[in-house]
């Protein structure tokens, strides 16, 4: 199953789970926006995602922009360098979706926003459980206390 909510890359306006496709911060582009609202320094962008992709197949992508499929794009996006490194190491699309959502939600959970607005909504009287599920889920605070208010 792929990752049917998948967010837009964060330079087309995706949100905060749009990190897990973006490529290193080298440029000046809207990375840096959104590394501000999760008060993460590049370096610790990197740092996150070069250790992902140790840990799962991500980490390989010879070949490809940066030599890793950690910095490579959405699936929708056409990349003949990525697919070639799909191909390659016989990684299908679905699981290489399905890695780049774990991606995201390591990005978020790791994250000094992720860790202050669980504990600030928890203190406000919502369940922890309910908070990370939805900031997971969405990518979006403003997303996340709506679908709260409705539960309630």
């Amino acid at each position: 199953m792929m990752w049917k909510d998948a967010p837009s890359h964060i330079c087309r306006g995706g949100d905060l789970r749009g990190l897990a496709f973006c490529c290193p911060p080298v440029k000046n582009c809207p990375i840096y926006d959104a590394l501000r609202i999760l008060k993460m320094t590049p370096e610790e962008f990197v740092k996150i995602k070069e250790e992902f992709g140790k840990k799962t197949k991500l980490g390989e992508g010879k070949g490809t922009c940066f030599g890793s499929l950690v910095w490579c794009c959405k699936i929708s996006k056409p990349c003949p360098f990525r697919d070639n490194a799909l191909m390659r190491i016989g990684m299908s699309k679905e699981e290489y979706m399905k890695l780049k959502e774990k991606l995201a939600q390591e990005i978020l959970r790791k994250s000094k926003f992720f860790k202050e607005t669980v504990e600030f909504l928890e203190k406000k009287g919502f369940k922890k459980e309910d908070v990370e599920r939805l900031l997971l889920e969405t990518g979006d605070l403003r997303k996340t206390v709506v679908k709260l208010k409705s539960c309630t």
